[in-house]
């Protein structure tokens, strides 16, 4: 019994650090973290508390016994940091403002190689959570346009290379000019309007102060940011077709 609370316990302060700092809302459903962390808490019950019941035999002396449980408790940690380290590979490091969508992106989805590229405060990757930032898409007069062009066919979308990345407010005016207004998402998802109203009356806001983005996760798509049109922050993220 003392094991199996222990157990839950690291469980649960394992949990705080998933859903509280690496997949905050709505990261935990949007790039599957509540899938990864069950993963992790299955493991954890399988090599701990299961694994002591399997193996618990009265006739076993103490200093037996103790070392079972310490072998136990070693396996049970290592498949925990395994768990762990693999959650922490695929946490959303950005949420890039990439033309006329929001992306999220993966600390899997960048090359570290390519970090130098970067401006010098985004050349590391967070493990406090996403940060907003934005991407720069290619022009047709630039001199790599053509070769910019063939990285994102093959799903290396500017957010995802560092030498695109720019601050977030250095997109603010043209995330304003992509806004959509909430009247067009309430039209295009008719079955979900008190989903909506109840978000843009969580926001505190009028309605015509608030506009819409896409927000995807390939090959996630039916997801929109709500957005402050006079702060251009989000506000509000929705389970929702924004195309």
């Amino acid at each position: 019994m003392v094991h199996l609370l222990c157990s839950v316990l690291i469980a649960l302060l394992a949990a705080v650090l998933v859903f509280g700092v690496w997949y905050p809302s709505p990261y935990d459903e949007l790039v599957g973290g509540r899938g990864l962390f069950t993963l992790i808490v299955i493991v954890d019950l399988v090599c701990g508390p299961i694994l002591t019941l399997v193996l618990f035999d009265p006739a076993k002396s103490k200093r037996k016994w103790y070392f079972d449980l310490s072998l136990i408790v070693v396996m049970q940690l290592a498949a925990l940091l395994y768990g762990l380290a693999q959650v922490a590979a695929a946490r959303p490091v950005f949420l890039a403002f990439e033309g006329n969508r929001f992306r999220v992106v993966q600390a899997i989805d960048v090359d570290a190689n390519d970090l130098a590229q970067a401006p010098t405060h985004l050349q590391s990757l967070s493990y406090q959570g996403p940060r907003l930032i934005g991407a720069r898409l290619s022009k047709s007069t630039d001199a790599d346009f053509l070769t910019s062009l063939n990285q994102s066919m093959q799903g290396r979308h500017p957010s995802f290379r560092p030498s695109r990345w720019t601050d977030y407010s250095e997109q603010s005016q043209a995330l304003r000019e992509q806004l959509e207004p909430l009247k067009k998402l309430r039209e295009k998802n008719p079955s979900k309007t008190d989903t909506l109203n109840a978000a843009i009356s969580a926001t505190g806001l009028p309605e015509n102060r608030l506009g819409y983005v896409p927000l995807v996760r390939e090959p996630i798509t039916d997801w929109v940011v709500i957005v402050d049109r006079q702060t251009a922050m989000p506000v509000a993220y929705l389970h929702m077709d924004g195309w």
